[in-house]
């Protein structure tokens, strides 16, 4: 067998990433300024609270801009497949490294999938509940009741999107090569074959090894 390394993410997709993830940073500290008094503190990052909520909206949009840009790319690798079921029924070998007896999967593993439909859940419902609440532009279109609906879904969604990047960012780490292959693009066949067997006999064509025969006499 080869060894070598396997493309997992060209720069484009890396840098599209990326860019969410700066976006997510800043919107997320600009929106926690926004949210308490306590937290007002933060708002001194982007030149104080008038220009902290500007730029929030604006941050807001951007960043799921750049996410439509990931979900256009990755959406097809998001499906659930039958595997898929066995694979989080099994998820206790999974936490304990133990790969035997877990079933093959492709480019992601359920939980992945599962993040990926939640941060495109929490997304849409923060860009239509900003958008209601957003002064500047849009809110004088709206009743006092929408306004108020819309600013706690906003918030819930906020909350849920936050939780959701800490356990990617965990289960980034937790895997060894993950975020290396976010940031190289690369990652080795031996890491390819061992998380993501489907995906690894897609992308190189190499078969699973035909089961011994047993001859009778």
């Amino acid at each position: 067998m080869s060894d070598k390394p396997i493309l997992r993410y060209n720069a484009n997709e890396r840098t599209n990433h990326w860019l969410v993830a700066i976006l997510f940073i800043l919107a997320a500290l600009s929106g926690l300024a926004l949210f308490h008094p306590a937290l007002f503190w933060l708002s001194h990052l982007f030149g104080g609270g008038p220009w902290t909520r500007i730029l929030h909206p604006f941050m807001g949009v951007l960043m799921f801009v750049f996410f439509v840009g990931l979900v256009l790319r990755f959406w097809r690798a998001n499906y659930f497949i039958a595997n898929d079921r066995l694979w989080l029924k099994r998820i206790d070998r999974v936490m304990r490294n133990e790969e035997q007896g877990v079933p093959p999967i492709g480019k992601y593993n359920p939980g992945q999938k599962l993040l990926f439909w939640t941060l495109l859940l929490c997304m849409l419902v923060l860009l239509v509940s900003g958008v209601v609440i957003w002064r500047a532009y849009f809110s004088s279109y709206f009743t006092i009741d929408s306004i108020r609906l819309a600013t706690l879904l906003h918030a819930l969604a906020a909350f849920v999107l936050v939780l959701s990047i800490i356990v990617h960012i965990y289960a980034g780490i937790w895997i060894k090569g993950s975020l290396s292959a976010m940031l190289h693009g690369w990652v080795s066949r031996a890491w390819a074959k061992k998380h993501h067997e489907l995906w690894y006999r897609q992308v190189t064509g190499d078969k699973p090894a035909e089961p011994p025969i047993n001859k009778k006499g």
